[in-house]
């Protein structure tokens, strides 16, 4: 899947510094970003996507994804 940078900027704020808080990296990182992302980095815009729209995803992933099951503890990263 390809993902520009400006599609990933408005999936996940409208601003680097937005983009940057949710992946964790300074928006120097992300302005240092070339047009088409790696597959690396799409998929961590993906994900941290995924996160903030948990509760768009179908069962039993929306369940899974915002509690733990019995006998699974929380992990935490």
């Amino acid at each position: 899947m390809t993902i520009r940078k400006t599609e990933a900027i408005e999936m996940l704020g409208g601003s680097t510094r937005e983009v940057a808080a949710a992946l964790g990296v300074s928006y120097q990182a992300v302005d240092k970003w070339p047009d088409v992302l790696s597959d690396k980095v799409a998929d961590r815009v993906l994900a941290a996507w995924t996160r903030r729209n948990v509760e768009g995803l179908p069962p039993p992933f929306a369940k899974s994804a915002s509690q733990p099951q019995s006998g699974q503890e929380a992990v935490h990263g």
